[in-house]
């Protein structure tokens, strides 16, 4: 057990459970079930390589440690500091991906960006979150792709991000929720204080081993010009799409390509990425599991605020976690609350709902 994050032999047996069945007879009958096994066996040596060259990392400081102590050679203080530091910056990398375990947790994500009431205010925060999400992107270096946006007098009044890498969603599933800002407003000509919502929500890109189903007859589509700047670049085909789950309600657009059939292709994308979730939320429901997580992310129940004034503070309401250096958080530096939350989730630590 590594910091109580990781169980070597609980991964070996699982290798070796799903290598023993990939080597029957008959296993290859079924293509699509048997390559579902091997990209399972490879993302588990995946988890468990890492590990294991970490180790073997730490015999050689340990053993360059001795060599120095013996040969009381005091240059190898230096050297040896530098590795442990890298051993240490690893380690913690490796407790952080290990807390990602879900079966979409190493996929890529949409992440939607919703203004709450409060006009052109609320949308100028939705702006902000979501440049806030951009440039944490661009810290990560993952890539990102705007699919539907909906722009409003001051900024945005929602936004759907695409964003792919390794562990996308798994990072960034704590971040839905409801976000307040608290702040004085530069619309008001007063200068007073305002309080203003934003709703974000993330969906996990399914790749071909998830399978959602969605038939012909619950699907309403619905097609229309996309928006742009005016001039040459007006669209004069009803490229945008609009695709209604008639049994759920769920509606999802996207507008970005000229071509209808690409715009199809990622709207069918997010859709089973929000059925997915639904139909996760709906089984966790029916296991009593789920209303805690409800409250979190209700309206009126905000998983973190961001203090501009009187005070600078982002506070997150569910783990605790908080810093005064609003700026940095705002240009993307928000680890620290992923982080924080995926530790306490692991830990099965009760989320905490206290209003500022």
């Amino acid at each position: 057990m590594f910091g109580g994050v990781f169980d070597v032999s609980t991964i070996e047996k699982k290798i070796a459970e799903k290598e023993e069945l990939s080597g029957q007879s008959g296993f290859w009958d079924d293509p699509a079930k048997a390559e579902k096994v091997m990209t399972e066996i490879k993302s588990l040596k995946n988890r468990i390589e890492p590990w294991r060259e970490l180790i073997q990392k730490m015999d050689d400081i340990s053993t360059l440690y001795e060599l120095a102590v013996e040969g009381d050679d005091a240059s190898l203080e230096e050297e040896i500091s530098s590795e442990l530091a890298a051993a240490q910056k690893t380690y913690e990398n490796l407790s952080i991906l290990n807390l990602l375990s879900d079966e979409v947790d190493k996929n890529g994500c949409f992440l939607t960006i919703h203004a709450g009431a409060g006009g052109t205010e609320a949308c100028d925060w939705a702006s902000m979150l979501c440049r806030m999400y951009s440039r944490w992107v661009e810290r990560r270096g993952f890539k990102m792709e705007v699919v539907d946006e909906l722009e409003a007098e001051g900024g945005l009044k929602s936004v759907t991000l695409q964003i792919t890498g390794d562990y996308v969603y798994g990072f960034l599933k704590g971040e839905a929720g409801i976000h307040r800002l608290v702040r004085i407003s530069p619309f008001d000509s007063n200068a007073r204080r305002h309080t203003s919502f934003s709703s974000v929500y993330v969906y996990p890109i399914l790749d071909d081993t998830i399978e959602v189903e969605i038939r012909p007859e619950d699907l309403r589509v619905d097609t229309y010009r996309s928006g742009g700047a005016g001039g040459q670049h007006v669209n004069k085909t009803d490229s945008a799409v609009r695709f209604t789950h008639l049994p759920t309600g769920i509606v999802v657009a996207c507008q970005t390509e000229r071509s209808q059939i690409m715009n199809r292709a990622t709207a069918m994308s997010m859709l089973k990425a929000r059925l997915y979730e639904y139909y996760k939320a709906e089984k966790e429901k029916e296991n009593a599991k789920f209303a805690g997580e409800k409250k979190d992310i209700s309206w009126g129940n905000q998983i973190r605020s961001y203090v501009f004034c009187p005070y600078t503070m982002v506070k997150d309401h569910r783990t605790k976690c908080e810093t005064g250096n609003i700026s940095a958080v705002m240009d993307g530096d928000i680890d620290q609350f992923i982080e924080s939350f995926l530790a306490a989730k692991w830990k099965g630590l009760p989320m905490g709902d206290d209003e500022e």
